[in-house]
């Protein structure tokens, strides 16, 4: 079966890597970003230029974005050079970015009024997780818009997973980012405890993890927290976006999250000792400022 022609714009840590997946298993690929050189290995490999997200759109079956907040979106589809502009029958957006739900379907409505149909679809897994096709994928839109998407879907991701109508992937990924922030900050308080208490880390790390409190973030930032790794697999900055983007949505259904506004001033903290860019993994620095004394020398 003939594959279909996609467009891809936003180049970023997780746009490349998804992006050059789908060239790997055969999609006529055109692509937008705003620095251009960030598409030179994709144009190495196959991959078309195009000189806006319109022109993108006019040369494309289905459309992805994979950019960084609600307004960056709302500019690339709907703005005076934006997708909109190149809407044509049959024409199929997905957006990969993790934007507000009330956007994602106002996007949504806005392109219905010209024919094209929208899955918000955003990602969990990470920079690691787009480079091996291994994310998981939580889905909002016309289900059988999801349907005729699956095989591109199945390019970028291991666990895909159909949420409702549009808006619901945007809002699963809310509920996801909620659970990361607060898992973090429970890491960052258990290591604490143990090294406030003189405990071997460690070994802490290793019975902790083969128990009931074991968790993907404990396994893998943990580590890097006691070894002062901060490099970035997901930044603070952007978690602190999505941290904006929850409360938000959660203030517009009148539900206190607690937990969560804590995470966002503790990162905030973060910040204001310039790590904004670091990984997330970078939340120790807040604990370390609070209790007076550093997890490890």
């Amino acid at each position: 079966m003939e594959r279909k022609k996609v467009g891809f714009i936003g180049l970023g840590v997780m746009g490349k890597p998804m992006a050059l997946n789908l060239l790997k298993v055969g999609y006529p690929l055109t692509v937008w970003n705003r620095t251009r050189s960030k598409a030179d290995e994709l144009l190495t490999m196959g991959a078309s230029w195009s000189d806006s997200p319109k022109e993108v759109a006019e040369k494309s079956d289905v459309m992805i974005t994979m950019v960084t907040d609600s307004p960056d979106v709302e500019e690339v589809v709907l703005g005076p050079q934006g997708v909109i502009q190149g809407a044509h029958t049959g024409l199929i957006l997905i957006d990969m970015s993790t934007i507000s739900p009330t956007v994602a379907r106002r996007v949504a409505e806005e392109l219905s009024r010209k024919g094209v149909k929208m899955l918000d679809a955003p990602v969990s897994g990470g920079e690691l997780g787009a480079k091996e096709a291994a994310l998981s994928i939580m889905v909002g839109g016309p289900k059988d818009i999801f349907e005729e998407c699956l095989p591109i879907f199945k390019a970028l991701g291991k666990r895909i997973t159909y949420m409702g109508p549009n808006g619901m992937g945007q809002t699963a990924k809310l509920c996801n980012q909620v659970i990361c922030a607060l898992n973090i900050q429970a890491v960052c308080e258990g290591l604490m405890l143990g090294a406030r208490a003189g405990l071997d880390l460690k070994k802490l790390l290793e019975v902790v993890t083969a128990g009931a409190a074991s968790s993907w973030m404990l396994s893998n930032l943990g580590p890097k927290m006691m070894g002062r790794d901060f490099r970035p697999g997901f930044k603070i900055r952007h978690q602190q976006k999505d941290l904006r983007l929850v409360l938000s949505f959660a203030a517009e259904l009148g539900l206190p999250l607690p937990g969560t506004a804590l995470v966002q001033q503790m990162l905030r903290a973060v910040e204001a000792e310039g790590l904004s860019d670091k990984g997330t993994q970078a939340a120790i620095v807040a604990m370390e400022k609070l209790t007076g004394s550093k997890l490890t020398e």
